[in-house]
This record gives C-alpha cells, sequence and structure tokens, in this order.
C-alpha cells in the first residue's frame, strides 16, 4: 500500500509533502531537529517503521536487513547513512522539517555528507591540550593550527584537499639553529607521517629571547576518514628539545565516502 504525506505540520515538520509507492522501501536521514520523528509518528499505521537501524545491536540488524519484502511501505531512519546506501530504494533527507533532497542513495548521500563537511569545517579548531610537555625551557610552542584549502582553521579537513599544519613557537633564549617539527598519528598512535625544517631545508636561526617564528606544513590531505593527533617541537639539529609537546592538537579527516584504512591512495578499480 503507497503512503501520501500533504502539507503535514507537526513540531519541526511545515508543510511536508512526499509520497512512496507501495512495497518500497525509503531510507530516512538527518541531523538535529530534522524532523524524522515527526515524520515517523505521522505515517500511516499500515507503515512499517524502523526509528533508528544504527541503534540496533548487530543480530537485530542483520535480522532486519535480511527479511523479505512485503507491499507495505517501509520507512527506516538511521544516524548511520551508510548502512542505507544499499539497503533502501530510495533517501529522503530531512532538514529542519523540510525535504532537503530524495533520490538515490549514493546521491542523496554523499550530498548529505558534503552538507555536513561544510558546516564542521567552519568550527574553530581545537585549543591545545597536550597529553605531555617537555624541553629545556628555551622555546614555547604557542599555537598548534590545522588549516583547511582556504587557509580557514579548521578541527575537520576534507581527505584529497589541499591542508596545513601551523605551528607558533616563541623562543626564550638565543638558540642558534632551532628546528621545528611536527608528527600526525592515528588516535591509536600510530605514526603516519612526520617532518621538520631540516628535512625541508628551510633556515630558521640564528633567532634572539623574544624572537617568534612560525611555520607552515603545507600538504595533500590523502588521509584516510578518521581521528589523528599532532605532535609538535622545537629542537637542535642534534634532538635537544627545547620543547615537545605531545599530541597538541587532533583533527579529524572526512570524505563523501567510505575508504579504509590511513594512506588514500584514491586508487580506479578497472576490468583487464
Amino acid at each position: 500500500m503507497s503512503i501520501r504525506f500533504d502539507n503535514v505540520t507537526s513540531g519541526t515538520l511545515h508543510q511536508f509533502s512526499a509520497s512512496a509507492p507501495s512495497g518500497s522501501v525509503i531510507g530516512l536521514i538527518g541531523h538535529g531537529d530534522s524532523g524524522i520523528a515527526q515524520l515517523l509518528a505521522a505515517a500511516p499505521a499500515s507503515t512499517i517503521l524502523c526509528p533508528n537501524l544504527a541503534a540496533l545491536d548487530l543480530p537485530a540488524r542483520l535480522q532486519w536487513l535480511g527479511r523479505p519484502r512485503s507491499g507495505a511501505v517501509t520507512l527506516v531512519a538511521s544516524t548511520d547513512p551508510e548502512l542505507l546506501r544499499n539497503a533502501v530504494d530510495e533517501i529522503w533527507w530531512l532538514d529542519q522539517g523540510q525535504l532537503a533532497q530524495r533520490g538515490d542513495p549514493g546521491e542523496v548521500i554523499a550530498a548529505y555528507i558534503t552538507s555536513v563537511i561544510t558546516h564542521l569545517r567552519t568550527q574553530p579548531s581545537a585549543a591545545l591540550h597536550p597529553s605531555l610537555r617537555r624541553g629545556d625551557g628555551r622555546a614555547e610552542i604557542l599555537s598548534v593550527v590545522a588549516l583547511d584549502h582556504h587557509n580557514h582553521p579548521t578541527a575537520l579537513l576534507q581527505s584529497g584537499e589541499a591542508a596545513c599544519l601551523r605551528v607558533e613557537v616563541r623562543y626564550n633564549a638565543a638558540v642558534e639553529d632551532p628546528v621545528i617539527g611536527i608528527m600526525i598519528r592515528t588516535r591509536i598512535g600510530m605514526e603516519v607521517y612526520g617532518t621538520n625544517t631540516e628535512l625541508e631545508a628551510l633556515k630558521l636561526g640564528p633567532v634572539a629571547a623574544g624572537d617568534t617564528r612560525t611555520v607552515s606544513f603545507r600538504f595533500q590531505c590523502m588521509l584516510c576518514p578518521q581521528s589523528y593527533t599532532v605532535t609538535a617541537a622545537s629542537h637542535d639539529p642534534n634532538g635537544v628539545w627545547h620543547e615537545w609537546m605531545e599530541d597538541a592538537i587532533s583533527f579529524s579527516v572526512a570524505d563523501t565516502r567510505y575508504t579504509a584504512g590511513v594512506a588514500n591512495l584514491r586508487a580506479k578499480a578497472e576490468l583487464s
């Protein structure tokens, strides 16, 4: 049996209209006060409902995904859109009670994730929260900031785009040949990438007490979506630390598609 919503106004929903044919499975995505809960409440009694597929434990989720279809319309919401990609016929993306987009699951999920990423990238980057600080005190790391491709501070980088890690250091004593470096790690501590100004042939000194140096390490963010930390340090060429700041900041990497691992090689599959 098909269903139809005609100008439904309830809570966040405002004159919401949409319809679905008999036997179809419709995925619902959105965040915050999207109106999904009100839409499910307004559905006809014949509709099969799943308020949040992601909240089901694994056996229940697999059982739900493997159940036979019937003539009734199914509305299934999920806080994890990826669970819906291959499980539904169409996706409705609700945003503040309005239908932002509907259609092919892959296209709508990609548009939704892009929207979320765009919003989150406007949020400020994290303040310094090092798990460990050590050194002889000849320098102080003032800031470590992640920058997006627009050179804006952010806590969320887009996989594949230009990015930057900027380190600002103030020297409390004269240093003949200071070196500033970074190390990116995964959240479980695996080293992903590290470099420093000596390796990059960038000379910073000599510096006097009170001098500051700001170094921008620019790179293409070819990382897979997950969380990372940045360790920053100022030291002598022989490795004596002026200041070492372990896990100074954290940042996340996002993408419009799931990719496993750490290095996003962006491989292309072809039949040969």
